[in-house]
């Protein structure tokens, strides 16, 4: 199983990216898709994640600014940020789970918001 990101980079604040993170090599449906990130010296932490159903769950740091979405047919899951803050500056790890419990990571995407 692989879990492909796209879309970091570096932003001004204020600014707006879109990530999107596909699963390839799974046979098995998958539940939870989201993003965590993890800032110079933090821990990782939860950014977003949606169910299979659609059901979304948002860190509240990101709330109003940050919408998450899923596209089940292409196993892919978008997360569009807007309103960046300095702050959101981390790298950001796709995350997936599937209904055994089992969780998959992809390598991470660096997101920069300069201020």
């Amino acid at each position: 199983v692989q879990l492909q990101a796209s879309g970091g980079g570096l932003v001004q604040a204020g600014g707006s990216l879109n990530l999107s993170c596909a699963i390839y090599g799974t046979k098995f449906s998958i539940n939870h898709m989201g993003w965590y990130r993890q800032a110079p010296g933090k821990q990782r932490e939860l950014v977003a994640n949606i169910t299979y159903g659609g059901r979304i769950n948002y860190a509240d740091s990101v709330k109003g600014r940050f919408t998450i979405s899923r596209d089940n047919a292409k196993n892919t899951a978008y997360l569009q940020m807007n309103s960046l803050k300095p702050e959101d500056t981390a790298v950001y790890y796709c995350n997936a789970e599937n209904y055994y419990g089992i969780f998959f990571w992809g390598k991470g995407t660096l997101v920069t918001v300069s201020s």
